[in-house]
């Protein structure tokens, strides 16, 4: 790899690389160490095509999510099953990995500036912006790139448009997944939440067991299926449907969660 190459967005590769490097070695142990993450499905990843992949998952902090499919990614490509062990897997990462993300959110100081150089696609939201409620159209620049990027290699994206669980999925990702065909690898994360700050920054608890779930490739009709039907299966797959909504007391759900941490680790233990 020369020097001078450059991604398709301008972001010279050679830097690009260094910076993932570094930021992967800063963030692992907060994936093997402070917590762990359990995989499931890495080999899934090994045998995707080089680019036109889009992955679609559910969302728990702005930043810690993307940085950990960043480590699973190149861990499973680099021979892991089901591990992030071991973080040689940096030192030659997969470059043509992006990240679709709010352009408020990427500007908001240094660190996430210096992440966006990593890999992201900002887009500017139609629905909200500075914490407000807003309507205004589709950028058709934000759709282009997230074209670019597809034709480059792999997209990350986040169909709801938010860390809050069960809110309704964007119908963007569905025109997104009609237009450009793409091979769609739904993912399930948890524990993010629990572990991290709503930035996924800062390091809130110590000892949760963070759940990382790769599915099979999402079947589409992309001539038949309606805009409408793709939601749902996207939201089926991120396990976002309302179906899989429980009416629980907050107090009740806290403590079982918290129960179920306490029995995953002593099992593991044992």
């Amino acid at each position: 790899m020369g020097w001078f190459k450059r991604s398709p967005f301008g972001h010279l590769l050679f830097l690009k690389k260094w910076l993932i490097r570094i930021l992967g070695a800063l963030t692992h142990r907060r994936y093997r160490g402070f917590n762990e993450l359990q995989i499931e499905g890495s080999e899934i990843i090994k045998n995707l095509p080089h680019t036109n992949v889009l992955f679609i998952s559910n969302h728990q902090t702005y930043f810690a999510d993307v940085v950990a499919m960043f480590h699973v990614f190149n861990a499973s490509l680099s021979g892991r099953v089901d591990s992030i062990k071991n973080i040689g897997y940096l030192w030659n990462p997969k470059l043509n990995i992006y990240y679709v993300a709010a352009k408020e959110t990427m500007k908001a100081g240094l660190l996430p500036r210096i992440m966006a150089y990593a890999g992201a696609i900002t887009v500017e939201r139609t629905w909200r912006a500075e914490g407000k409620d807003i309507q205004r159209e589709v950028n058709p620049n934000d759709t282009e790139n997230i074209k670019i990027a597809l034709e480059d290699g792999w997209v990350i994206t986040f169909p709801q448009g938010t860390t809050k669980s069960f809110k309704p999925v964007r119908k963007g990702t569905a025109h997104i997944i009609k237009t450009h065909k793409p091979i769609v690898i739904p993912i399930v994360i948890d524990g993010f939440r629990r572990s991290f700050d709503k930035k996924g920054l800062r390091l809130k608890k110590k000892g949760i067991l963070q759940s990382f779930i790769i599915k099979e490739p999402l079947l589409i009709d992309y001539e038949n299926d309606t805009i409408e039907k793709i939601v749902e299966k996207i939201e089926f797959a991120i396990e976002q449907h309302p179906s899989f909504l429980k009416v629980i007391p907050p107090q009740i759900q806290e403590e079982a969660e918290q129960l179920n941490e306490k029995r995953r680790f002593s099992y593991k233990e044992d």
